[in-house]
């Protein structure tokens, strides 16, 4: 299985790099590993969704 690294994958998915690192600690992206400081991200992983409130409401569900 090919990898990318954080950079690489914030370059792919349009985000910042701290954003993925929050992404990858959260568990988001399925097979993800850490090897010391270093994440590992799979090459066929998709972009997880945002879930974050981008309009300031809060969403009552």
């Amino acid at each position: 299985m090919d990898y990318m690294t954080i950079k690489e994958a914030a370059k792919k998915w349009g985000l910042s790099e701290r954003r993925i690192q929050e992404i990858c600690t959260l568990n988001k992206v399925p097979g993800v590993m850490k090897f010391g400081r270093e994440w590992a991200i799979p090459k066929d992983a998709e972009k997880p969704t945002d879930k974050r409130v981008k309009t300031g409401k809060y969403i009552k569900s």
